[in-house]
């Protein structure tokens, strides 16, 4: 099956223009923040943390929170992997984690008292069912200890999975662990592709994990797929496309693969003669799209499909749609708590990252400190530029009178410069412009990170560095 990159095709919420993506294609942040991560500096230490602690306390601790619990071992390497993971057969270094891990979550658990209200929790990795059933657990039983959650159906509870390493039986105890949402690393299902990445998965047991969470009523089940992997071909993604829709998944996330190897080592084994060539990942978008879109998903945003029923899309229907580390969320308005190596929280007014290596994690927890190495305290400017991303990224559109009446500021003479670009965005179609509103059209969905881009001041003061381009995926 092929795809013409030189024709537009219109879906139901988003215009594929080829000419215009590979005109405008760039590398740029996803905004799973604002100011994005590679902006934290290490002037912000363990105290900035806890001023923003108290600040919520002051605030009274209205809100629920969200918890991420990083588990960084697996015991493979995929060649394609960006994560920060510790690739290790030996499973006693997870039991060592989870005693520090415990540590950590237990001071934080102190910190919260009063305000521990939990409505959001994900598990990412590495690989998190590297934890055995019963390390998982005296984990979730740790957590039930220092925070307090909200009940099943009012809560959204995720943990990334692999197939490879899950049985049926596996999925079912992730159910009674309190998970309700589960999320496959599948990418492709073609075998030289797989391969090819070092990823042998076979289908059957992808099928048998998914059959698995509906047996055991999970609320969400979601897949990832990556596109301009070596060996994909148009043909091998059309198949692996059709084996994804039988699956029917609640929502898929059909990633871009950013290739970079002087960032990310696993890279490096990957043969780049064998990447699709930038026109091939244009027609695998262009049909990732149109097939999605064919069998009724809808188009969330940046790499994500919902089914209309799914809580994503409803979100967004309604304006709720919020987006995080961890991507989109119907979550919206809630401090993050991050636990374990690398691991990045947000509360109030401020980011913070925990240290990337194991001995680095134990010597701080062995001191009773956090394992904070790095942080970010947003100015005014900042939380306004901020929610403006937050808006695009999500709605795909921003009421700029709502925006003055939230902040003090006159848009049309705060964002001057930035109006002048957006009229050039405007020009190519990619958004609408007048006094009331800023609307992403449907050709301008796809190319979201262009248009939040211009909001950067950021990346826009660091754009004079000559390997600022160096530091991101391309755009689409």
């Amino acid at each position: 099956m092929t795809v013409s990159t030189t024709e537009s095709s219109t879906t139901q919420n988003v215009v594929f223009d080829a000419k215009l993506i590979s005109r405008l294609s760039q590398s740029g942040p996803r905004y799973t923040s604002y100011p994005t991560a590679d902006r934290f500096t290490e002037s912000f230490h363990y105290r900035d943390y806890l001023q923003a602690v108290a600040a919520a306390h002051a605030r009274g601790g209205r809100h629920p929170l969200s918890l991420y619990i990083h588990i960084p071992f697996c015991d493979t390497v995929c060649y394609y992997c960006a994560c920060n993971k510790i690739v290790t057969k030996n499973h006693e270094k997870a039991a060592t984690y989870l005693g520090y891990l415990k540590r950590e979550i237990e001071m934080q658990g102190r910190l919260f008292t009063g305000f521990n209200h939990i409505e959001q929790l994900h598990f990412g990795g590495g690989t998190p069912t590297y934890l055995s059933d019963a390390q998982m657990d005296d984990l979730m039983q740790h957590l039930h200890r220092w925070f307090q959650f909200a009940p099943d159906e009012a809560g959204e509870y995720s943990i990334e999975v692999d197939p490879r390493t899950v049985t049926p039986e596996r999925v079912h105890r992730l159910r009674a662990q309190g998970f309700n949402r589960i999320s496959l690393g599948v990418q492709d299902f073609d075998a030289d592709v797989q391969k090819a990445v070092n990823r042998i998965q076979p289908e059957d047991k992808t099928l048998a994990v998914i059959a698995a969470a509906r047996a055991a009523q999970f609320r969400s089940v979601s897949i990832d797929l990556i596109y301009g992997l070596p060996k994909q071909t148009i043909f091998t993604m059309a198949q692996t496309l059709e084996k994804v829709v039988a699956a029917n998944p609640d929502r898929i996330a059909v990633y871009h693969y950013a290739h970079l190897p002087h960032l990310f080592k696993p890279q490096r084994r990957i043969n780049e003669a064998d990447m699709p060539a930038a026109d091939v990942k244009l027609d695998m978008l262009a049909l990732c799209i149109r097939r999605l879109n064919q069998a009724g998903y809808v188009y969330i945003g940046m790499d994500h499909f919902a089914k209309p029923t799914d809580d994503l899309a409803i979100a967004q229907r309604q304006g709720r749609l919020h987006r995080n580390f961890q991507g989109y969320s119907t979550q919206s308005d809630l401090d993050l708590l991050s636990f374990g190596v690398s691991a990045i929280g947000a509360v109030g007014a401020s980011y913070s990252q925990n240290v990337k290596t194991l001995d680095a994690y134990y010597e701080h927890l062995d001191k009773g400190e956090l394992p904070i190495a790095r942080g970010f305290k947003l100015t005014m400017d900042d939380l306004l530029r901020r929610f403006i991303i937050q808006m695009l990224m999500c709605n795909f559109e921003l009421s700029i009178r709502s925006l003055e009446q939230a902040y003090p500021i006159t848009f049309s003479s705060y964002f001057a410069a930035e109006l002048d670009k957006l009229q050039e965005l405007a020009e190519l179609g990619l958004v609408t412009l007048d006094e009331e509103w800023i609307s992403v059209t449907l050709k301008g969905r796809l190319l979201i990170r262009n248009v939040c881009m211009v909001f950067d001041r950021h990346l826009r003061e660091a754009r004079s560095l000559q390997s600022e381009a160096q530091r991101y995926s391309k755009t689409v």
